[in-house]
């Protein structure tokens, strides 16, 4: 939306939102250590050519005749020390050494963003290990082992209305391979699953319009199927077996190291985790505080837990008096 309103066109608003959410550089790095290097490379340029094409489509479709009035945002990202207007960048480089901008960095990433994807994460990851655990080898391998235009659809029909990011969709996308899933199936489903969910429609309705919307689920639904078909033949024509290859690049680290970034990993999502639990727990206390207050408003009464409990409620109720 701030693209948007600084003045990108519908194109080029089209073809960030759809390659933002399917690779980054932390979905390609998990890509990398859960998977394979064919996946690894196969990914971002799927994600490329998707949202090339969409916005290409998008500006050829809807054409724009005029810009929207710019209004960047040059704050200070490092302490906000100033907003861009009145400090040139000559000026603003001197402001902070490089060891303040990599510690700024290094505070962004351990603190916000991971905050923002780690319980999605963790979600990916439980939910690899039940498929792992509870789904029959044979039930995918029949219906999706061979790949194929149904094996893509169902993917596809999987992804599109679910919200989860790109790095807590790759754990789910290994374990569907392990289970026989083609590696072109599994594509659609990093594909489909991070650049598109149910509610994100209305915003891009009222962002981009219904032509734009249209064209943004049409081009994601179609490339991703084509690429999960090219996939599908890469594997085929190098003569390797997603199955055996599948997870090899963390052999490739010594033992200490792989067990210290995983204790490093759990310490930086102890807060975040936390948070969250407490978000949700928070939010259902507040759902039952406003029932009872509705309750009792009736009784013209009041919510009062130490009070006598009226049966109605959750809570109990003292006569306002």
């Amino acid at each position: 939306m701030s693209l948007r309103k600084q003045g990108a066109n519908k194109g080029a608003t089209t073809a960030f939102l759809i390659s933002t959410p399917e690779s980054g550089v932390d979905s390609i790095s998990v890509t990398y250590a859960m998977m394979d290097p064919v996946m690894t490379v196969a990914r971002p340029l799927a994600a490329f050519a998707t949202a090339s094409a969409a916005g290409i489509a998008e500006n050829i479709v809807d054409p724009e005749k005029r810009g929207l009035p710019m209004a960047s945002d040059r704050t200070c990202t490092v302490d906000a020390c100033c907003d861009g207007t009145d400090c040139p960048p000559e000026e603003h480089k001197n402001h902070h050494s490089i060891l303040q901008k990599i510690g700024a960095g290094t505070r962004y990433a351990i603190t916000d963003y991971w905050g923002d994807i780690a319980g999605w994460f963790f979600v990916g990851l439980v939910l690899a290990g039940l498929i792992a655990a509870l789904i029959p080898d044979d039930l995918l391998i029949r219906h999706m082992g061979q790949g194929g235009l149904k094996a893509m659809f169902i993917m596809l029909a999987v992804g599109m209305p679910l919200y989860i990011c790109a790095t807590a969709s790759t754990p789910i996308a290994a374990a569907l391979i392990l289970k026989g899933v083609s590696p072109g199936a599994a594509l659609v489903f990093l594909l489909a699953g991070p650049a598109t969910n149910i509610t994100s429609l209305t915003v891009l309705f009222g962002m981009l319009g219904k032509r734009a919307t249209t064209i943004y689920f049409g081009t994601i639904a179609l490339f991703a199927i084509l690429c999960g078909l090219a996939l599908d033949q890469v594997y085929l024509s190098l003569g390797l077996s997603a199955q055996a290859v599948m997870g090899k690049a963390s052999e490739t680290m010594p033992e200490w190291l792989k067990i210290s970034g995983a204790f490093m990993l759990l310490v930086f999502s102890i807060r975040p985790l936390c948070s969250g639990l407490v978000g949700i727990f928070s939010a259902k206390n507040k759902q039952d505080h406003d029932a009872d207050g509705a309750c009792c408003q009736e009784k013209n009464e009041i919510p009062l837990k130490d009070s006598h409990i009226d049966p109605s409620c959750s809570c109990g109720c003292s006569d306002n008096k």
